[in-house]
């Protein structure tokens, strides 16, 4: 009877020792309970760990750095307008046995973020103005002329940005309440993933853009017909001197060419007159007589003294 009662006697004492062990790993932090009441301080630390059997129990929490993503919400600035926020957070559990009083689990602690976030965000948000919510700096905006000049737009004084400072305030005071609520939890960072207009502000804007951007095409489309003209008239100008130009030298050509004529011919009298006048007169008779032409003159006529 001994003998059968050894190998549940082993297989007991096995159970009880392996649930006095539990293993923490480097991604992990934990508490430990018993009776559903937390004993002893927060374990942190990774590596081989003992409990009492049957009695206490285990209770992890990740240790790494947890996400929150908030809804986005419709918000009215300062100058009465009116934008959709939407935030995200990083945060983590510093103390597992502060965070197992206050919140539990992850589920409650993202619950309760999301009122605290979420509240300071619309009263941070609230408080500014629209364009210090959208620019990071107070940069002026730069332009660049046709001639690739740096100018700045329109001569305006450039508008107040704080967007750095709104979600370094919001961090700030998210960290504050946190320490106020003592939960055992730190946000690291609080970003602003999107800025919306509503529609009607959105609706707007766009127009207000479309506008400006069409008075800056304007501007460039009547630069350009400008230019096109001064163009157009140095061409036409151009045209006008090498037409002048070609004129000249053509008539000059031209004199030139009848004064070697002239003297040609000239050259042409004095060697010979009688010859030259003879086939000079011949040229006229071959220009002047065709068979449908009719001369009545006399017989003494000059013109006809070479056909006498």
């Amino acid at each position: 009877m001994k003998k059968n009662l050894l190998p549940t006697f082993f297989a007991v004492i096995l159970i009880i020792l392996a649930n006095s062990i539990y293993i923490l790993d480097e991604r992990e932090q934990a508490i430990v309970t018993q009776f559903g009441k937390p004993v002893g301080g927060s374990i942190i630390n990774a590596g081989l760990k003992f409990k009492i059997p049957l009695i206490q129990k285990v209770i992890k929490f990740d240790k790494r750095i947890l996400e929150w993503d908030g809804a986005a919400n419709e918000i009215p600035t300062n100058d009465d307008k009116y934008v959709f926020i939407d935030a995200f957070a990083r945060w983590k559990i510093t103390d597992p046995l502060k965070f197992y009083k206050a919140a539990k689990n992850e589920r409650t602690a993202q619950s309760r973020l999301d009122d605290v976030i979420d509240g300071i965000v619309r009263d941070e948000i609230s408080n500014r103005r629209m364009d210090e919510i959208i620019r990071s700096s107070s940069r002026v905006m730069e332009t660049y002329d046709e001639g690739g000049k740096q100018s700045t737009a329109n001569n305006e004084v450039a508008l107040d940005g704080a967007r750095l400072q709104i979600i370094n305030d919001i961090l700030s005071n998210v960290s504050d309440k946190l320490d106020e609520l003592d939960m055992g939890i730190k946000v690291i960072d609080v970003q602003l993933k999107r800025i919306d207009y509503n529609a009607q502000v959105q609706s707007k804007l766009f127009n207000r853009m479309i506008s400006e951007q069409n008075m800056i095409a304007e501007k460039y489309r009547a630069q350009g017909q400008g230019k096109k003209q001064e163009i157009l008239g140095l061409q036409t100008k151009k045209e006008k001197e090498i037409l002048s130009n070609a004129y000249k030298q053509s008539q000059k050509i031209r004199g030139e060419a009848d004064a070697e004529a002239i003297k040609i011919y000239a050259d042409a009298y004095n060697k010979d007159p009688e010859l030259y006048d003879f086939l000079r007169s011949l040229d006229a008779y071959e220009k002047v007589f065709d068979p449908s032409t009719r001369i009545i003159l006399s017989t003494d006529n000059e013109f006809l003294k070479h056909l006498k």
